[in-house]
């Protein structure tokens, strides 16, 4: 079987720049927390489980040092970690970072601010927490009626749209597009700020999917860059398989492939990668 293995697979700089951060970021015998996961990937997070690192979902649970996860966090848990006065390490991916300082800035420009990304995501409601009332999530094009009547509400004239950073390029293109016709009348600001990482990324398996008989998408079910890659490959390959890690690989369902496409998510670690191409070579 002839295995052709995405040359962007596993981690990106973001992810790589926290986990190594949250390593280097902890002192012998010293409690480090972190709010949330880290990044979306359970072998990662029990691999800094082992190291010392505590995961919490509540800042009243921080006694030490917190690591700030690679998604971000809301502005108001920023304004409450400077209050309780706990010191941070913040390794939150700097693509994001750089959506909050755009959504803030124009947020005090009076701008009405449409982000188009995923509604439970961290990265998203983080996000969103520094655009400010005048503004709206689009998750699918079908949520596009309500935004509109949101903005009629509030009689704004200036709008900016925006991404999150690993949403699907393909639909946030498609749903910008119906935004241009809805919104004809008024001055739009139009940021892409999907990373260039996940732009690269997307593309590459679009690629590898139109050229081969199966693909295996390797990362966490948690991780949204890791389910855009899954999308794209269902779209223009026969067979896709989602996969965590080499365990959940049954080698059945491979039987009756020849060539065989293998992406990976941004947090997906490389031994993960290299333990599935390992099982399927074993077979």
């Amino acid at each position: 079987m002839e295995i052709i293995l995405g040359k962007t697979a596993g981690f990106c700089y973001g992810v790589k720049r926290a986990v190594d951060g949250a390593k280097e970021g902890k002192k012998a015998n010293e409690t480090v927390y972190c709010l949330g996961e880290i990044v979306h990937n359970k072998n990662v997070i029990n691999n800094l489980k082992q190291k010392g690192i505590k995961f919490v979902d509540d800042i009243e649970e921080v006694k030490g040092k917190l690591i700030i996860r690679a998604h971000g966090i809301s502005k108001d848990i920023y304004e409450k970690l400077a209050q309780k006065g706990i010191e941070i390490k913040d390794l939150t991916c700097p693509n994001v970072l750089k959506t909050h300082i755009i959504a803030e800035n124009y947020s005090q420009k009076n701008y009405f601010i449409i982000l188009i990304g995923i509604k439970e995501h961290p990265e998203a409601i983080g996000t969103m927490s520094f655009c400010g009332k005048q503004s709206f999530l689009i998750q699918e094009k079908e949520d596009i009626p309500k935004c509109l009547e949101k903005i009629k509400e509030t009689e704004a004239k200036h709008i900016l749209i925006m991404a999150q950073t690993t949403y699907n390029v393909k639909k946030f293109d498609t749903i910008v597009e119906i935004l241009k016709k809805e919104l004809n009348d008024k001055k739009l600001e139009i940021q892409k700020t999907i990373c260039n990482a996940t732009e690269i990324r997307q593309k590459e398996t679009l690629e590898i999917a139109k050229k081969v008989d199966g693909m295996i998408i390797v990362g966490d079910k948690k991780s949204s860059n890791t389910n855009k890659l899954y999308d794209i490959a269902k779209e223009h390959c026969p067979k896709v398989i989602f996969v965590q890690s080499a365990e959940e690989l049954n080698l059945e369902q491979i039987d009756d492939i020849s060539r065989i496409g293998i992406m990976a998510g941004a947090s997906t670690p490389k031994e993960d990668i290299e333990e599935i191409i390992a099982k399927i070579r074993s077979k």
